[in-house]
């Protein structure tokens, strides 16, 4: 077995650094998508506006007894018979880590999608990325980019993707700090268990997460029948099934069961999950994303 991983090795490397140049030479047309994207979905994307220190006015609110009277807006006060007191907007940046999955499953793309459902977490990444940094925030992603405030966000952060020659499966969430939001954008594929263990320590870290699902329409209504031989695109392992229709009723269980569990998950914890089939725009999930970060729940 020691051999065998001497081989593979140099093979994984090689397969690395041929994704690295890939995800490079991807960088231009993704940045164009992105941009369309974000441009689209801009009309109904407004900055997270949040109450606090800052020097911008941001709305009229009733005077609660016990505030300093200093606050008192005595102009619009007089309008009325109720005390008013004039609210400023909170002007900290606040951070956004994004992460796409960077596993072998999210090259998959069926007859019935658009796109693979890698690309379509990285337009929604850059999308978000572009939208973030037009709004002010600090994004960042983990273990590619440190948090960072620019105007060209999504830019530096394509440009950073396309010089990783190395990416985990999962995240290193170890610099995700408390009241940070991070955006998770994968099919999820990953063991349920190690799944479930990431989102309990982003909890614990005390994050606000917001998991987007890319799933490919195949992947949910399970098309095959006949003699068919599928592949596993991790472990390369090949199963043929002599009648697929058979195995498509106990597929769907599984694979929605699956995505119930993460889901309710994320409802527990008062995070957002969202699914995005490559059938479906990219639009509609940055915007289901932005009513999560800018609700009542959003981090301030």
């Amino acid at each position: 077995m020691a051999a065998l991983g001497a081989l593979a090795e140099p093979a994984l490397t090689a397969d690395a650094l041929a994704r690295a140049r890939q995800r490079a030479a991807l960088v231009p047309d993704l940045l164009v998508e992105a941009r369309r994207v974000a441009n689209t979905a801009i009309s109904g994307w407004h900055g997270r506006r949040r109450r606090g220190i800052g020097e911008n006015f941001w709305q009229f609110r009733p005077y609660n007894q016990g505030e300093a009277l200093s606050r008192i807006d005595w102009r619009r006060s007089a309008r009325d018979d109720h005390t008013y007191v004039r609210d400023r907007e909170w002007e900290a940046a606040h951070t956004v880590w994004l992460w796409a999955d960077p596993s072998a499953s999210m090259r998959y793309k069926s007859n019935l999608g658009e796109v693979s459902k890698e690309w379509r977490s990285l337009i929604i990444t850059l999308a978000l990325a572009e939208l973030l940094s037009r709004g002010g925030e600090r994004i960042a992603f983990p273990g590619i980019a440190d948090p960072f405030s620019a105007r060209n966000g999504a830019e530096r952060l394509a440009t950073a993707l396309s010089h990783a020659k190395t990416m985990p499966a999962l995240p290193d969430v170890a610099n995700v700090r408390r009241f940070s939001d991070i955006v998770l954008v994968s099919d999820f594929l990953h063991p349920l268990e190690e799944m479930l263990a990431l989102l309990d320590r982003l909890a614990q870290r005390g994050a606000h997460a917001h998991l987007i699902e890319i799933a490919d329409p195949a992947e949910e209504v399970f098309p095959y029948s006949g003699r068919t031989e599928f592949s596993d695109p991790e472990t390369g392992e090949r199963i043929t099934a002599g009648r697929a229709e058979n195995y498509a009723e106990e597929y769907r269980r599984l694979y929605l069961a699956r995505r119930e569990t993460l889901a309710h998950h994320c409802r527990r914890l008062g995070w957002s999950f969202t699914v995005n089939r490559t059938d479906r725009p990219a639009s509609e999930a940055l915007m289901r994303v932005h009513m999560h970060m800018s609700g009542p729940g959003a981090a301030a």
